[in-house]
Order: C-alpha cells, then structure tokens, then sequence
C-alpha cells in the first residue's frame, strides 16, 4: 500500500528566506508522498515569483489581509487534499524521518487525534546537545489557567525516547488527521494569536481522540523574534485569549474559581506590578483585554493596534 498524502501547511510573513530554509528542510525528508502549501499573511512584499521558481512544486497561496495564526493556516486548508494534514512554522526545519514517524504514530495508535514532534530551539553555533523547547504540556489549571511545558530548557538525552500522550500539542509543528480534522473542525480565528492550538486540542479530546507527542520525530524552532517585540499587543492578546479560552472550554465550578482568581488575584497583581514599572501601554493593553471578555468586543485599542501590523506566522505560544 502506497504511503498516505500528507498536506503541509506553512505560513510566511516576512520571512522568506526563512520559510525558504523550510522547504528545503521539507524535500530532505525520507517521506515523499507530500503537498506543500505555503500561505503569504500579507507580507510588504509579495514572495510568489521568488518561491514559486525556486521551489515549483509548492501551492501558493496569497491572503491581502492578515489573517493571524489560525486564519493563515486555515486559508491552506482550502488548497490541501492530504489525509494527514501537518501544521508547521515557518521558522522551523524538519529532520528527514520526522514526517514519517508521525504518520506511524497515528497510524499505529487507536484513537489517536493529532501529534506533535519533539521540538528543540534551533542550535547556535557550536552547540552540541540540542536544547528542548517542548516535549509535551500539561493540563491547563482550572483555577489559574496557566500549564507548564514539559522539558522546556533541557537537554534532548534519553529521557525523551518513547511517544507519549499530552495535554496539548505545540502550535509549531501539529499533525491531524483529515477524518479527525473533518469531525471537529478547524481552528479557531477569533483568538488571532495565541491558545487557538490548546482550543483545538481541547475540542479534539472532546471528540473522543488522544493527543501524543512523538520524541522520535524532531523539529528544530528558529523561535521567531517577532512575538518577543509585540510589547502591549503580546500583553493584549496573552491576557485576553487565557481568559477566552477558559470561557471557551469551562463551565460550572471551574468556570466560578477561575473568574474568583482572575479579580481577586490576576487583576490587581497585574495592575499593582504595571504601576510600579511604569508599563502604561501594558496596562492599558491588560484591561483592554479584560474588557473585550466582557463584551467590549470592539474596543477603541483593538481598532488602533491593527494586528496587521505586526503578527508573524505561526506565532503560536504555550499558556505556561
């Protein structure tokens, strides 16, 4: 039996000699039953006749708007016709037997919904032990919102060898198959940036279906620059998604103790500690944020911080 389709869909803003290094990543691979589709989240300039000559077998795709995390690699959807459908950074470069590994994964365990690889941070120079940047997540608190990525800062020894079920994949490099994707639906655009990946898994859970991650497939995440110069929009959309999803995802108790923590600790000790820094833009940014969850959905900060102008592709960050 041949090898299933596998669609691979990136997004580039931006960056092009960055999503190029990618696709070569992509064509290394001991896998060869792939599509690649490549969306452009309205970069300043278009990078079409530049990536379509040097890497011909691609889809392109060209959205006039930014579409944010989700809406990008949603637009790819469209084009993609594989039976496993793999998100992935385009700061990001695969081994060449990760494709191959997590198609197996999938293949070979009951249940299963979607995966990630081991993701290292791309190594400087020299560096001889790749360092982790997530090798799972553990459950978002019901109280705090807030989970920890397991591994984060270690090196890649032995203690990852074997796939094991998360709580979450990474945003940087997620596989799905089309039945499971089909069954729960895409993810979702409203958060923009940030927690559409935990969303999803949650919706993906409450289907029925596991989520693994697969050590033996590696990816290594050149860890984009942009989110770390987002300033107040970071500030904007961390806070307002963390509280989203748990509207989003929780109900009942859960729901009530969250909302005890968010006024009675998260507000006032982010308030106090914007104060005493000086952080204006960040503390109008947070209760911007608190606000849009509390039905201020078109908020005069959103409409003057257009996220047009800055978010990247694929800038998908855990809650931890």
């Amino acid at each position: 039996m041949p090898n299933p389709l596998i669609s691979i869909i990136t997004v580039n803003y931006n960056q092009a000699a960055v999503t190029c290094a990618l696709l070569d990543s992509i064509r290394r691979q001991d896998y060869v039953e792939v599509e690649v589709i490549v969306v452009d989240n309205a970069s300043c300039e278009d990078p079409r006749r530049m990536l379509l000559t040097n890497y011909p077998e691609i889809k392109y795709v060209r959205s006039e708007r930014n579409l944010g995390f989700a809406g990008g690699n949603n637009l790819g959807l469209r084009e993609a016709t594989g039976a496993y459908l793999f998100f992935i950074n385009n700061d990001a470069e695969l081994t060449t037997d990760c494709l191959a590994q997590l198609v197996a994964l999938l293949q070979s365990t009951p249940g299963s919904g979607m995966v990630s690889p081991l993701i290292c941070y791309y190594p400087a120079e020299g560096q001889v032990q790749p360092i982790v940047q997530y090798a799972g997540m553990t459950p978002v608190h019901p109280v705090t919102a807030r989970n920890q990525t397991i591994g984060q800062g270690e090196t890649a020894n032995g203690r990852f060898k074997s796939a094991q079920p998360t709580a979450y994949a990474h945003g940087a490099a997620m596989m799905i198959p089309r039945e499971v994707l089909e069954k729960v639906g895409p993810m979702a655009e409203q958060f923009f940036l940030y927690y559409e990946e935990l969303d999803w898994c949650e919706r993906i859970r409450r289907a029925g279906y596991s989520i693994w991650v697969e050590p033996r497939a590696r990816v290594y995440h050149k860890e984009s620059l942009t989110v770390q110069t987002l300033g107040a929009l970071k500030t904007y959309y961390l806070q307002r998604n963390r509280i989203y999803f748990m509207r989003r995802n929780y109900g009942g108790w859960r729901l009530t103790f969250f909302y005890a923590y968010l006024w009675a600790v998260m507000v006032p000790k982010s308030t106090i500690l914007m104060v005493l820094k000086g952080e204006w833009a960040n503390l109008r940014a947070f209760w911007q944020a608190v606000g849009w969850n509390l039905g201020a959905r078109n908020n005069s900060w959103e409409r003057q911080n257009s996220p047009a102008t800055f978010v990247a592709s694929g800038v998908a960050e855990t809650s931890a």
